[in-house]
């Protein structure tokens, strides 16, 4: 019984693999969404032109302040 599942599971996990390297082939992007979109972004800037930290901005446009770092520091934002 124990064997049945096993295998079945691991059928499971060779579809999965199959899968994802045909959606990597394809060029599909996968994982979550951004947080930081471009307008975001633009918005943080003025923030920080305007005499705010970046925790402040974060705070305010509702971001995780590793997440702003990151896109400040990548230089844009992904497309969304």
């Amino acid at each position: 019984m124990f064997g049945a599942l096993g295998q079945f599971e691991r059928d499971l996990i060779c579809e999965r693999t199959k899968a994802g390297l045909s959606a990597a082939a394809l060029e599909l992007k996968g994982g979550r969404k951004p947080v930081v979109t471009a307008d975001k972004l633009q918005r943080v800037r003025e923030h920080i032109a305007n005499e705010l930290n970046v925790r402040e901005a974060a705070t305010l446009l509702k971001v995780g302040k590793t997440a702003l770092y990151a896109a400040l520091q990548s230089g844009s934002a992904a497309d969304s």
